[in-house]
C-alpha cells in the first residue's frame, strides 16, 4: 500500500518518517512544492521507501493526478488549514482515504458525499486537536456523569532554553501562533457559555496556573471553542465547566496582553514611510528570525485532560498526562513527533482497517484510545493516567 503525504515541512516530515518505517506502508510519497528540500530531508532522516514529489497544494487538478497515483492507500494532509479542503477533495474523488491534523473546518461540509462514496475523512488528529480529543474520551469513558473536562496543551522549550522575555521558541510555524493568538474563545463556566473576545483571552482575568510534575507551574489561557466539542464526546447540561486551554511559562500571556492592547496583532496596515504594514506581519516577521531552537536546545509538548464527575455514585477527578520532548537520535522537535507521528499513526490504523467507518470521522469518537496510546508508546510518546477522589474545583 502507499501514504502520499502532501506538505513536508516542519511536521509533515515527521509523518514521512514514521510512514517509512511502517510495515503496511510500501511506498510514501513525499509531496512538496519544494522537491529538493524534500529529498534533504529524506536523506537526513535516513528514509529508504519515500519518493519525492513536487505539487501546488493550491492546483487542484494536480492533486487529483498525484491521488490517484496512489489509490488504493491513504493520503496525509499536512499543508496549512487554508489548503487542507483542496486535498480533501482530491482523497475523495480518488475514493483514497484522508487524514489531516488541522480543524475540520470545510472538510466537514463532504460528509455526506464521503459516507456515499464510502470513504474515510479523518481531520483533527494531531497534537492539538488530536491526542488531547483521545485522551478527553478515555477520561469521559471513566466518569458514568461528567460534571467538568478541561484540556491543556502546548509546544514550549524546555526551562533552559526559555531565557528570552517571551519564554517560547517556535517549534511550527510562528504564523499559525500568530493567528492562534488571534482566536475567540468560547468556554463554559458554571452552566453559563462564555465568550471571550481574541483582544482579551490573555487578559489576568483569564488566564490560571497548573503544576506539571517535572516542569513546575506552567500558565494556561483560553484556545479557541471547547463548546463545540460537547457534541461529539455527547456532553449534556450536566457538565458545568468546559474548556480548552493552551499552556505556556509564566510571564508569557502578561507581555501578549500588552502586545494584543497595543495593537501588534491587529492586521489593518499602517503607513510606514509610504509603505502599508499591516502590524501582524511586521511582529511575525521581526521576533520569528529571534525565537529559533538552537543547537542542542530542546522543545516540549504538553498535554493534560482533567475530567469530573461521578462513577457508582461517588466524587472524582480522572486526569490524563502526556510530555515529549525533541528527539537528539532524529533532530525531530516533540511538536514534530506529537503531530506527525500522530497523523502518520492513523494512517496506518486506516490501512490495516483497525478504524472503522465512513464519511466524517472524529478523534473524539472514532480513535479508540488503547489503540492509539499503544502505537504512541512503541514511538517513546507516554500518555499517563492517575484518579483522585473528589471533584476539581
Amino acid at each position: 500500500m502507499r501514504a502520499l503525504v502532501v506538505g513536508v515541512g516542519l511536521q509533515g516530515r515527521a509523518a514521512v518518517h514514521d510512514l517509512d518505517a511502517a510495515a503496511v506502508v510500501g511506498e510514501v510519497v513525499a509531496a512538496d512544492v519544494d522537491v529538493a528540500a524534500v529529498e534533504r530531508e529524506v536523506a537526513r532522516l535516513g528514509c529508504r521507501k519515500v519518493r519525492a514529489r513536487g505539487v501546488d497544494a493550491a492546483e487542484p487538478q494536480a492533486l487529483v493526478r498525484l491521488v490517484r497515483e496512489v489509490a488504493p492507500g491513504v493520503v496525509v494532509c499536512m499543508v496549512p488549514p487554508a489548503l487542507q479542503l483542496w486535498v480533501a477533495r482530491a482523497a475523495l474523488e480518488a475514493g483514497v482515504p484522508f487524514v489531516s491534523t488541522s480543524y475540520a473546518g470545510e472538510v466537514a461540509m463532504l460528509d455526506a458525499e464521503a459516507r456515499a462514496r464510502g470513504v474515510a475523512l479523518l481531520p483533527e488528529l494531531g497534537f492539538d486537536p488530536g491526542i488531547d480529543l483521545v485522551m478527553t474520551r478515555a477520561a469521559l469513558d471513566g466518569l458514568d456523569e461528567v460534571h467538568g473536562v478541561r484540556t491543556y496543551g502546548g509546544g514550549i522549550p524546555e526551562a533552559s532554553a526559555s531565557g528570552n522575555p517571551l519564554r517560547y521558541k517556535v517549534s511550527w510555524t510562528f504564523d499559525g501562533v500568530l493567528r492562534s493568538y488571534r482566536r475567540p474563545a468560547c468556554l463554559r463556566r458554571d452552566g453559563r457559555e462564555v465568550t471571550i473576545p481574541a483582544e482579551e483571552i490573555f487578559r489576568p482575568e483569564h488566564r490560571h496556573a497548573i503544576d506539571v510534575t517535572g516542569l513546575g507551574p506552567l500558565e494556561a489561557y483560553p484556545n479557541g471553542d471547547a463548546v463545540r466539542y460537547a457534541g461529539p464526546f455527547g456532553l449534556g447540561p450536566a457538565v458545568r465547566d468546559l474548556g480548552r486551554y493552551t499552556l505556556r511559562w509564566p510571564g508569557h500571556g502578561a507581555v501578549w496582553d500588552v502586545l494584543t492592547s497595543l495593537g501588534f496583532l491587529g492586521e489593518a496596515p499602517v503607513a510606514v514611510d509610504g509603505m502599508a504594514v499591516p502590524p501582524l506581519r511586521f511582529l511575525a516577521r521581526l521576533l520569528e528570525p529571534q525565537l529559533g531552537y538552537g543547537e542542542g536546545e530542546r522543545d516540549l509538548a504538553v498535554l493534560r485532560v482533567v475530567a469530573w464527575g461521578l462513577r457508582d455514585g461517588r466524587p472524582r477527578t480522572i486526569v490524563y498526562d502526556m510530555l515529549d520532548a525533541r528527539d537528539p537520535a532524529t533532530g525531530l522537535y516533540a511538536m514534530n513527533r506529537t503531530v506527525g507521528y500522530t497523523a502518520a499513526i492513523g494512517a496506518e490504523l486506516l490501512l490495516e482497517g483497525k478504524l472503522r467507518g465512513t464519511g466524517l470521522l472524529s478523534p473524539a469518537r472514532d480513535v479508540p484510545p488503547e489503540l492509539l496510546f499503544a502505537e504512541l508508546r512503541r514511538r517513546g510518546i507516554e500518555v499517563v493516567r492517575s484518579e483522585r477522589a473528589g471533584e476539581e474545583g
